[in-house]
């Protein structure tokens, strides 16, 4: 009982205990070869409000593993771009976590309503 009351103490000081985290952390993965040949997945009927994430070749730390696609909750104004893996400079590989991304039209409807009617903006 002691011994758990130190190390609870002790984690607690050096701040692996703490509230949920706010700001994101991204960790890249650079790899030397390539993903396995994508798989043939037959997409779900769509869904009222939700987005389709179409599943992925992920990296365990030793071997790819594949992530099976997902419905995500639409975002108004924004679009889902998806998992993917970019081919670098001589057959390296960065994975890219998917993210969502403010949709062009959104973009331009704020800033015409921020910049009022009529008036052009000078960027």
């Amino acid at each position: 009982m002691f011994i758990r009351t130190v190390v609870l103490a002790a984690l607690v000081a050096s701040g692996f205990v703490a509230a949920p985290a706010q700001a994101r952390v991204d960790v890249s993965v650079d790899l030397n070869f390539g993903t396995p040949p994508p798989r043939v997945v037959v997409i779900p009927p769509p869904r009222y409000d939700n987005v389709w994430s179409p599943g992925y070749w992920g990296w365990d730390g030793r071997h790819y593993v594949w992530i099976e696609g997902r419905w995500l909750q639409a975002r108004q104004g924004y679009r889902w771009i998806p998992e993917r893996w970019d081919e670098r400079d001589h057959h390296r590989y960065r994975f890219e976590p998917g993210h969502w991304e403010r949709s062009r039209n959104q973009y331009q409807h704020e800033r015409h309503e921020r910049h009022g009617h009529g008036h052009r903006d000078e960027d």
